[in-house]
C-alpha cells in the first residue's frame, strides 16, 4: 500500500471533505444552540374544581357530576404531560408555573404558552409586556355531547377558549410554526387606567368595570369623551350599576352579554356602556359608545367606596369620591397568536 508524506497509508488520510462535514455539523450545532427558543409554560391549577369542603365533607353528592369534575382535572392534567412531551423533543429550553404563583413581570423568555382557558391567558398578560408573544392553549374545550347530557343537572360548559389559538389537536403544529417563524402574532389593544393622574400598573385585555363594591349599591359619576385635550361631547351624569369599558378582544364577552356589539378584533377602539342607568334623559345617546384611539374618557367618581376592576374580579383597585380616572386604549398592545377563524377575520379588516 502506498505511504503518505507523513507514513499513514492513503486510505487511512482524513480526507479534506470529510473534515469540512465534521465543521458543518459543528456549526449547524451552533446554529441549533443560538436559535433555541427560551419558553414559559403557564398553567392553569389543578383545584379549580373543588367536591370537597376544607373539613372533608362532601360539598356534591351527585355522581354525574363528580365523575364531570374528575374528568375535568383529569382532561387537563393529561394535556399539560402531553405538551410537556412535546416539549422534551423540541430545540428550547422551558420551564413550568401554575398562574397563581406569578408574582413578577415575564421577562427573558421568547414565548409564553398559557395552559388552560382564556382566563389563564388574561391573568397572564397582566404579566407581560409588548415584546413577548402569547400562544393560549385551550386545555379543556368545551364537549356539546356532555352539555346536552347534563343540562338537567350543572352547566357542563367547559373552557371557552376564544383566544387560545391551540387544543391538543393541534399544539405541536401550531408551536413548530412559531418555532419556525412562520407565524405571526396579532397585535390586540389593551386599557389604560390611571387615576389622579397616576397609572395603574396593570393593563386590561378584556375589560375594566368601574362600580360599587357592592352589586346592589348605586354607582354615582360623571365622564366625558375627549381628544387632543377638547372635549369630544358633553359631560353626562350617571346613576347607575357602573361603567363598563371593553377592548375589541374583549367587545364578546361581558360587553356583548350587556347589550354591545362585536368589534373587529384589531380595533384600537374601546367600547363603553354605562351598566342600567336610572332616567338618563337627554343623555341617554352618551350611555353606550366607543372612545376611539385618538381619544380617551375622563371619569370622576362620586360615592365613598368604588372599585376599578381589571379583567374580572381578581384584580382590583379601589376609589374615594372626587378621585379622577382617565380611560384610553394608549397602553403597550399584546402580541397573541390567534385561532385560524380569528386570524382571517384579522386579516379582512
Amino acid at each position: 500500500m502506498r505511504k503518505s508524506s507523513l507514513g499513514r497509508p492513503l486510505a487511512e488520510q482524513p480526507s479534506y471533505a470529510s473534515h469540512r462535514g465534521r465543521e458543518r455539523e459543528r456549526e449547524r450545532e451552533r446554529e441549533r444552540e443560538m436559535a433555541r427558543k427560551r419558553l414559559l409554560l403557564l398553567l392553569k391549577p389543578f383545584d379549580v374544581y373543588p367536591v370537597s369542603q376544607s373539613d372533608g365533607l362532601a360539598r356534591i353528592t351527585n355522581p354525574q357530576i363528580l365523575h364531570y369534575l374528575d374528568n375535568r382535572r383529569k382532561v387537563h392534567k393529561d394535556a399539560i404531560n402531553f405538551f410537556q412531551n412535546i416539549l422534551h423533543h423540541k430545540p428550547v429550553e422551558w420551564k413550568s408555573i401554575v398562574r397563581n404563583n406569578l408574582s413578577q413581570p415575564i421577562r427573558d423568555v421568547d414565548l409564553v404558552v398559557t395552559v388552560g382557558g382564556d382566563g389563564t391567558l388574561l391573568q397572564g398578560s397582566h404579566f407581560i409586556d409588548d415584546s413577548v408573544p402569547v400562544l393560549g392553549v385551550n386545555s379543556d374545550p368545551t364537549q356539546p355531547e356532555e352539555v346536552e347530557k347534563l343540562s338537567n343537572e350543572i352547566d357542563a360548559n367547559r373552557s371557552t377558549g376564544y383566544l387560545c389559538g391551540a387544543t391538543v389537536n393541534n399544539f405541536e403544529q401550531v408551536l413548530d410554526s412559531i418555532l419556525e417563524d412562520r407565524a405571526i402574532p396579532s397585535k390586540l389593544t389593551r386599557i389604560s387606567v390611571s387615576v389622579n393622574s397616576q397609572p395603574l400598573s396593570t393593563y386590561a385585555l378584556n375589560d375594566i368595570l368601574i362600580a360599587h363594591p357592592c352589586p346592589a349599591a348605586l354607582s354615582r359619576f360623571s365622564f366625558k369623551i375627549k381628544g387632543d385635550d377638547q372635549p369630544c361631547a358633553p359631560l353626562a351624569h350617571s346613576r347607575s350599576s357602573g361603567l363598563r369599558v371593553s377592548t375589541a378582544a374583549g367587545s364578546t364577552a361581558a360587553m356583548l352579554s350587556a347589550g354591545g356589539f362585536p368589534m373587529p378584533i384589531l380595533s384600537q377602539d374601546l367600547q363603553y356602556m354605562v351598566r342600567e342607568p336610572i332616567s338618563p334623559g337627554v343623555a341617554s345617546s352618551l350611555m353606550h359608545g366607543l372612545i376611539k384611539s385618538h381619544q380617551s374618557m375622563e371619569a370622576t367618581w362620586f360615592g365613598k367606596k368604588g372599585v376599578i376592576y381589571i379583567d374580572g374580579s381578581h384584580v382590583s383597585y379601589t376609589i374615594k369620591n372626587g378621585d379622577a380616572i382617565e380611560i384610553s386604549s394608549k397602553a403597550p398592545i399584546l402580541k397573541v397568536f390567534l385561532p385560524h377563524h380569528l386570524q382571517n377575520i384579522s386579516e379582512e379588516t
